[in-house]
């Protein structure tokens, strides 16, 4: 790899060239965002201030609103430009960042899924253990552990990438500076930055689905073992809205990484990009909220509150 470039910025070929969508594409890209900031942000909140929700189950919610905005806001905003103004540069250190914090966030939402999976595990196969195996250091270093290895996964890649020589074209045919794109690019030999990706993304989404997989094998037994209705009812509700945030995220990353020739990336997967990188993290705000008392009973009580402070 040579460790120099003649790129100083990079041009997003983006989603459309098309002016007459421009405007309609930035009113709808403005709503998702706005209900992403106000889900997640609010789902935070929330946690923050009901305290029956300080248990380890939204202790991670929390920690995965605050991912999903982090990697939606890295991404979204400069869509938005491009739709609105019609500039589709980047420069070359705004690449690199969006770059890094996409890909850091992406790794730690991996794992925080799989940190809910083992906490739905030890909640409904050893219950009267719950509190004691669930401690708030166990979770805090779980937490802190998804972190971690997000941010040096992304360092490992951002590293790699950008110590490439760009010489023949400056142009993504891409929304946004993924790995990959910005790897076809390059003038130099990425033989090794393809292995690394593929290995590294098929490590963490099979390691992150052993966790995961592992878990519910275990509680769709538990369940299988209630005598009760009503106890396997609960279960499943305590799990659904897991299962679904898992299947959503799982099956685009996937669908998306786990191909290790890059051309892919160029036309076809311009709307499962679009999937896993903006409306993932709208969605997961809504689903876990939908079906979920302790989250509408909070955010009620949280209404109220607010009622009662301005309007005394």
């Amino acid at each position: 790899m040579e460790n120099s470039t003649e790129v100083t910025e990079f041009i997003l070929v983006g989603l459309t060239n098309d002016p007459k969508l421009q405007i309609p594409l930035f009113l709808i890209f403005s709503l998702i965002y706005l209900i992403t900031l106000a889900g997640n942000l609010g789902m935070m909140v929330l946690i923050l201030l009901d305290s029956h929700l300080h248990t380890p189950m939204y202790f991670f919610l929390s920690n995965l609103s605050l991912v999903d905005f982090g990697y939606s806001t890295a991404v979204t905003p400069k869509v938005m430009a491009g739709f609105l103004t019609g500039d589709k540069v980047i420069s070359y250190g705004g690449c690199v960042a969006q770059m890094f914090f996409f890909v850091a966030f992406a790794s730690v939402d991996c794992f925080l899924l799989a940190a809910m999976a083992y906490d739905r595990h030890a909640a409904v196969c050893k219950p009267l253990h719950y509190t004691t195996s669930m401690t708030t250091s166990l979770c805090a270093q779980m937490a802190v552990g998804c972190y971690a290895w997000g941010f040096v996964e992304s360092a490992i890649h951002t590293g790699f990438t950008f110590c490439l020589s760009f010489c023949h074209s400056n142009v993504v045919h891409h929304f946004f500076c993924d790995i990959p794109p910005i790897l076809a690019l390059s003038c130099s030999d990425i033989y090794i930055n393809e292995i690394v990706l593929f290995i590294l993304a098929a490590f963490n989404v099979c390691f992150a689905l052993i966790v995961i997989l592992t878990s519910y094998l275990f509680i769709f037994i538990a369940i299988l073992r209630m005598r009760s209705a009503e106890g396997r009812k609960k279960a499943f509700s305590t799990c659904a809205s897991h299962l679904t945030a898992v299947t959503i995220f799982y099956g685009t990353v996937m669908f998306m990484y786990l191909q290790p020739n890059s051309s892919h990336f160029m036309d076809n997967d311009q709307m499962a990009s679009v999937f896993y990188t903006i409306i993932v993290s709208m969605l997961n705000p809504i689903v876990y909220s939908l079906r979920n008392k302790e989250v509408n009973n909070a955010f009620r009580k949280t209404t109220k509150k607010l009622k009662i402070l301005f309007n005394p």
